[in-house]
Formats: C-alpha cells, sequence, structure tokens
C-alpha cells in the first residue's frame, strides 16, 4: 500500500512539472507572438511611405493590424498581470479588460429566464459567427432590421455569456437594448453570502464607433446604465406579474469608469435580483421593484469563492468542446504554407533546366549545381508533406502539432529579425519576404491564443 502510494505522489509530481512546463512554453509562444505582432505593423507602417496610391491600402492594412492584432495581444498580456481575476462586479472583455458592469442577477432555469424574456419581447442574439457578423456590418450600413444580431462576447467566470438578448432600436442594429446572460458556478455566492443562479449585464447600444483602447469597430453605449438595468426589469415585471424582484441596494459602492470600448459608465451600484423561477429564493424579495428602496437583508456569511481560470491555465476536462475559430485559422495558413511550398516547387519542375545551372546555384560545377537542386527539391517536398500532416493534425486539435507548428515559425520569424536588425539580408518589403513573415507571424498569433491551447489540452484531465 505504501509502495502504490509513492508510486501515485511521484506520478502526480511529474504530472505537475510537466504542465508547469506546458504553461511556460505557451507563455514563451504568447508572448513572442504579441512582439511579432508589434514588429510586423512596424514593418507595414514603413512600408505605406514607399506604395503611392497604394498607400492608403497598406495605411488600412496597418490599421487592421495594430487593431485586431497587437493591441489586443499586448492588452492580453497586460491584464493578466494588473486584472483581478476574481469577482468584482465587472465583466471581462477578450482583450482581458474591465467591461460592463454585472448589473443584474437571476433566479431560475435557463429555459425559464429565456421564456419570460421573449414574453417581455426581446429577442435572442444569434451567437458569433462569420455569417453573422457579416450580416450585422451589412445591416447597420444599411440600416436594414437585424432582430437576432449577435453581441460580442464579454467575460464572466473566465468564460463568454451562455446566451444574449436584444430589442431593436428605430429597424437597426446600431441601437438596441442588450443583456448578457452567465450561469454562476455551483456553490458559488455574491460577496456578502447571497446566492443566485444567474447574473447579467445590461447596457445601451447608442451608436457604431472605435474603441478608445483597441482601435476595433464597435458598438458605444449609454453611459446610465442604471436607465438600461431598470428598463429590462420594468419590461419582465409588465409582461408577467407572478415575476418578483428584490434589489441588493449598495451591492457595489456606486462609481463612475469606463467599459472595455473606453466608454463612460456610472451606476448606483443597486442590484436587482430578478426572480422567474417557480421556488422562491432563500431570502425574502420585494414583490414591487424601487431603485431607491433600501430592503433589509439578512446576508449568509460565507465568503463568496470564485476558482481561477488564468491565462493558459489548463482548462477542464471537455472532449466535446467546439473547434474555435482560432484553431481553424491557425490550421488554414499552416495548410497556405503548404500550398505556397506546392507553388515553389511546381516552379522548379517546370524551369529545372534554368535553376539546375552552375550560376543559379552559385557554384562552379554542373552536377553539384544539379544536386543542389534535387537536395532543395527534396526538403521543400518534406516541409510541404509535413505541413499537410501538421494541418491537419492541428485541426483535430493535437497539441504536439501546434507547438510543433510554433517552433517552425518562431524560428523562422528569429532568423529574419535578426537577418533585419543586422542589415545582413534583402529589405522586407512586399516584394520580398513580407507576406511569408506574416504568415508566420499571424499562425503563431491563432495558435498562441488562449483558445487555441485549451482546445488542444481538451482532453486532458488535471
Amino acid at each position: 500500500m505504501a509502495s502504490q502510494a509513492t508510486t501515485r505522489t511521484r506520478t502526480a509530481k511529474r504530472s505537475r512539472r510537466r504542465w508547469s512546463l506546458g504553461i511556460a512554453v505557451d507563455w514563451f509562444f504568447f508572448i513572442f507572438a504579441g512582439l511579432a505582432a508589434i514588429w510586423l505593423a512596424y514593418l507595414g507602417l514603413t512600408e505605406t511611405f514607399h506604395l503611392g496610391w497604394w498607400a492608403i491600402l497598406s495605411a488600412i492594412l496597418f490599421w487592421v493590424l495594430l487593431a485586431y492584432l497587437v493591441l489586443p495581444r499586448l492588452h492580453r498580456i497586460l491584464t493578466t498581470i494588473y486584472v483581478p481575476d476574481y469577482f468584482i462586479g465587472r465583466t471581462r472583455t477578450s482583450d482581458g479588460l474591465l467591461g460592463d458592469p454585472v448589473n443584474l442577477a437571476f433566479m431560475g432555469r435557463a429555459e425559464q429566464i429565456q421564456g419570460a424574456m421573449r414574453a417581455a419581447g426581446w429577442t435572442e442574439a444569434d451567437p458569433v459567427t462569420l455569417g453573422s457578423s457579416w450580416r450585422i456590418v451589412l445591416s447597420t450600413i444599411t440600416r436594414r432590421s437585424y432582430e437576432e444580431a449577435p453581441v460580442s462576447p464579454l467575460f464572466l467566470f473566465s468564460r463568454q455569456q451562455d446566451f444574449a438578448f436584444q430589442q431593436e432600436v428605430d429597424g437597426s442594429p446600431g441601437k438596441r437594448h442588450h443583456v448578457r446572460f452567465w450561469r454562476c458556478p455551483d456553490d458559488w455566492l455574491l460577496p456578502g453570502g447571497r446566492r443566485v443562479d444567474w447574473l447579467a449585464a445590461g447596457t445601451f447600444d447608442t451608436s457604431v464607433g472605435l474603441s478608445l483602447f483597441t482601435l476595433q469597430v464597435t458598438h458605444r453605449i449609454d453611459d446610465d446604465t442604471d436607465v438600461e438595468r431598470d428598463h429590462i426589469v420594468r419590461t419582465l415585471l409588465e409582461s408577467d406579474p407572478t415575476i418578483t424582484v428584490d434589489v441588493i441596494a449598495d451591492f457595489s459602492s456606486g462609481y463612475h469608469a469606463r467599459n472595455g470600448g473606453g466608454d463612460s459608465i456610472h451606476t448606483d451600484g443597486d442590484l436587482p435580483i430578478v426572480d422567474v423561477g417557480s421556488t422562491a429564493s432563500s431570502i425574502p424579495v420585494a414583490h414591487v421593484y424601487e431603485p431607491a428602496a433600501h430592503p433589509e437583508t439578512a446576508p449568509l456569511k460565507r465568503p463568496a469563492f470564485e476558482s481561477a481560470e488564468r491565462l493558459l491555465q489548463r482548462p477542464g476536462f471537455d472532449p466535446d468542446m467546439k473547434r474555435p475559430s482560432s484553431v481553424v485559422a491557425g490550421a488554414s495558413l499552416v495548410f497556405l504554407r503548404a500550398a505556397a511550398g506546392l507553388i515553389v516547387l511546381a516552379d522548379i519542375a517546370l524551369n529545372w533546366a534554368e535553376f539546375a545551372t552552375p550560376d543559379a546555384m552559385d557554384t562552379d560545377d554542373a552536377a553539384t549545381a544539379e544536386l543542389v537542386l534535387v537536395v532543395f527539391a527534396a526538403f521543400m517536398a518534406a516541409s510541404v508533406l509535413l505541413d499537410t500532416v501538421l494541418g491537419v493534425l492541428i485541426a483535430r486539435g493535437v497539441n504536439w502539432a501546434r507547438v510543433t507548428a510554433m517552433v517552425f515559425s518562431t524560428i523562422s520569424i528569429s532568423t529574419s529579425f535578426v537577418d533585419w536588425w543586422n542589415d545582413s539580408a534583402e529589405e522586407i518589403t512586399i516584394n520580398t519576404t513580407l507576406f511569408s513573415l506574416g504568415l508566420d507571424i499571424l499562425l503563431l498569433l491563432a495558435l498562441s491564443s488562449r483558445s487555441a491551447a485549451a482546445y488542444a489540452r481538451r482532453n486532458e484531465r488535471r
């Protein structure tokens, strides 16, 4: 028995060491990809000064790189260090920035909440996909109705909202009421000891603009989030008089702040608890919602606890996890690299006589030149085969394939940077190696993301 216990202890220690190494490796790639993205944005910016009218297109490309790759990755790295990873009454954006305030709580099952929201005139939002994102862009530009328009992901308890509802205004998704819902973890309590089933964040979109912190196109919200909170509760009560509402007055101190898009927000700190379930909560509720009222409560003296899901920490065992877009993008970029290799091989095959010359291979002997070309072609063929295999395995969520692809990209990026820094290679431009360098950096950004790491480790148990 003692021998078996000792063996289990050693196995557990080895597992922890392996996992610590895996965390360190992922952290390295995550930070390296961010730094490489900054370099890529700089190269894109300097290229705009040499392109004439094409500089307009290059400037747009620079903005895309900065807003959607560089700044989000930098925010994710920095906010992991300084933003608390426990419940503070605020959501977080996918970049780690503090988002909208949590201003509602619910009791009841998901289907009860969804039924109550629909009865109150709300429409459930579509999930964010390429198709729904393109549709909301067109609907906003043409001011056409899209009642199921998706809402951007916000995170609470280290996960995206479970579902969201909205009310369109003036027949355009540019203005809308919307609220996101998160299921609370089992046995989790609010600060002060109150138990609720769901938390929610409701805000009102006023227009479309640029984020102050990331420069991304996003919705701007009305700064008085309490008005939207009260609107949501009022529509529910008007549609179903059996719904009851309690208020934790001064749940948080009233404050002014900014959300993840840089919009001003302010709230009085009250937290309505909406009970749509058939069974009332354990603490008596007020049947009339009065934001100014301060009902007495008797909170249970138990600490609020939230299990931390830190960046790049091992996710829970989830073999049925849906393949994230970052994995699809990473695998596609690996296949694109393989396709580029095939093009090179085809060019060599079609122009073999031209390439297999001493001048082309920088040698003095024709036989040596042909041998060098054969070796190079064999190397390219092996690279194409390897990239094809890696692409398939990455799409299937195999972690070692993901890490291998990132290692190759890191070596390629590092070599290019050293040559560029020492001026020992030709200048990196659109006409030379900027495209292939950008491909490697985009690949590294996709595969080093949190979602890609979680998908690759979805079958690992703690």
